[in-house]
């Protein structure tokens, strides 16, 4: 199993920057692949931005593309989601998650973090 914990995310108004990041304990080694997923209420959970193992591979949903920076540090079995420019639209719940595979599609994701809310004030 994996264990995955958020860090707090936060009020931000529109324009501004937050950082989150999730530190993942227990049998990395087995889901080397993380990503980031959020939920804004009424709306079904989407994908953000993903990163492989190695880091050398990233991908973003063409809504953050731009904005948002997706990074890792093995060392601490943890990735970063720097998220800049923010829009009152990207107020969400998002999540952390794990996966044995490069995907997008969030089936493919093992475990999840417990999510952390962020808002965007206008």
């Amino acid at each position: 199993q994996v264990q995955l914990v958020e860090s707090e995310g936060g009020v931000v108004q529109a324009g501004g920057s937050l950082r989150l990041s999730c530190v993942a304990s227990g049998v990395t080694f087995s889901y080397p692949h993380m990503g980031w997923f959020r939920q804004a209420p009424g709306k079904e959970r989407e994908f953000v931005a993903r990163i492989s193992w190695s880091g050398s591979v990233t991908a973003y949903s063409d809504s953050v593309k731009g904005r948002f920076t997706i990074s890792r540090d093995n060392a601490k079995n943890s990735v970063l989601l720097q998220m800049n420019s923010l829009k009152p639209e990207d107020t969400a719940v998002y999540y952390c998650a794990v996966s044995r595979a490069v995907a997008s599609n969030a089936n493919a994701y093992a475990y999840w973090g417990q999510g952390t809310q962020v808002t965007v004030s206008s």
